[in-house]
């Protein structure tokens, strides 16, 4: 039996309508769009006192086996790394924020990782993603289309900050927006012309026309190909503040946080493909619980923060994937990142910005299913895709949906309609909000 054959039957391409090169296009499409995190997670964890080369290691190595859990044993077309967010929440918020080490913070994420498994091993965290309402699953398919969108732009200066009105239209003709718009015409054209793999060959082709715009850097081997050494932050956890209030309030976030980016990333990606089945429900997702459980505590250990699914997998699945197998071209990637990421982290965000963005508008078809003339499920639909990108949030458009939908329920006599696992999931949103 030939390699292909032997993926062919494992990850069951025919009976997903997919084949060895979409899942190959699929792979490499979403990788290209997350594999900023390579750099910026570093960044970031850096702020809070941590080795930079030490974290890009542990952040590559922990996205491989995450990536690699979903692969194989999921089998499901998401790619995992250490999380935006949930990063910024552990630097900024507990280590500068709270002042204390990030040390502590990484014992959080790992008993956080250990709690994860717990709840996944016992269908907890499989009954929170199967209790959310079929609009709103529909409705967060289109929530994380305008986020990951939002984000696209945001990253390449197309929108910014603004004092007076939070967000404002940026320079456009600075280089690096420019690039950008330059890189979502080529995409679309591509697009419209129907030709496979064109999310993949716009951001090739945007990083390419980068470099006479001085946007795109030549990448340096000049250290070499050996991966930075991982012993400074390796195990480092720390023990004395476990049985503190700042501890549970911190693991608490953290587990709030983590659980609805991630249950949010599953239904919305898996919605937009069709890939739920007759209930509503998604496949494999208690395998699919478990690789970012897996991943989480793994990553804890070599020295990063909590890893989730990423919403970037979106891409991929607008390319084709439908299977494990584009996971694992992820998977393998992230593996030749680690020992060539000059050769990748070459690739300007700006250049990842069409993709993002266009596939922004591919999670926006779902909206054609939601009944918007029933207020009791389009209103909460239309909060849960209104808050993601308004708070930067996809747990946040989650919590706001539930809550929303429930009160609304109740209020009209539909209490019937709701089931006991929303109630709880309602609760555990009105909880959040409290604390």
């Amino acid at each position: 039996m030939s390699s292909r054959e032997l993926l062919e039957n494992y990850f069951d391409l025919k009976a997903h309508g997919t084949n060895v090169k979409t899942e190959v296009i699929a792979g490499f499409t979403t990788f290209m769009t997350m594999a900023y995190i390579l750099v910026v997670n570093p960044l970031i964890l850096k702020d809070a006192g941590m080795d930079f080369g030490a974290v890009f290691t542990a952040t590559t190595i922990s996205a491989i086996i995450g990536t690699l859990v979903m692969a194989l044993w999921a089998k499901l077309p998401f790619a995992l790394a250490p999380g935006m967010g949930l990063n910024a929440f552990f630097a900024y918020g507990v280590v500068l924020g709270m002042g204390y080490s990030w040390q502590m913070a990484l014992t959080a994420v790992f008993l956080e990782g250990i709690i994860f498994l717990v709840l996944t091993a016992f269908n907890i965290r499989e009954a929170i993603v199967n209790s959310v309402p079929l609009s709103l699953k529909k409705a967060v398919s289109c929530g994380i289309g305008l986020f990951i969108a939002f984000i696209g732009l945001q990253n390449a200066g197309i929108v910014e900050a603004n004092p007076a009105t939070l967000v404002a239209v940026g320079s456009l003709t600075d280089p690096k927006p420019l690039l950008a718009l330059i890189g979502i015409l080529v995409t679309g054209v591509l697009l419209v012309k129907g030709v496979r793999g064109a999310l993949l060959i716009g951001i090739v082709a945007t990083t390419l026309i980068g470099f006479p715009l001085g946007v795109t850097s030549m990448p340096d081997f000049s250290n070499g190909l050996t991966p930075p050494d991982l012993s400074p932050i390796l195990f480092q956890f720390q023990w004395d503040q476990v049985f503190t209030t700042d501890m549970a309030i911190i693991l608490f976030t953290f587990l709030f946080v983590d659980m609805f980016d991630t249950v949010g990333t599953l239904v919305g990606v898996s919605t937009k493909a069709n890939m739920l089945n007759e209930k509503g429900e998604v496949p494999n997702c208690k395998q699919a619980l478990f690789a970012d459980a897996v991943a989480t505590t793994a990553g804890a250990c070599l020295g990063t923060s909590t890893v989730t699914t990423f919403v970037e997998s979106a891409t991929g699945v607008s390319e084709g994937g439908r299977t494990g197998l584009t996971a694992l071209v992820v998977a393998g990637l992230f593996l030749v990142a680690l020992f060539l990421s000059p050769l990748f982290l070459m690739v300007p965000g700006a250049a990842t910005t069409p993709a993002l963005v266009l596939v922004g508008l591919f999670m926006m078809s779902p909206i054609q299913e939601i009944d918007l003339n029933d207020f009791s499920e389009s209103i909460p639909a239309f909060l849960t895709l209104l808050f993601m990108p308004m708070t930067y949030s996809i747990a946040e458009g989650i919590i706001i949906g539930m809550l929303s939908y429930i009160i609304l329920k109740l209020l009209s006599g539909n209490y019937r309609q709701i089931s006991v696992a929303s109630y709880i999931v309602g609760a555990l949103c009105l909880a959040k909000i409290v604390m």
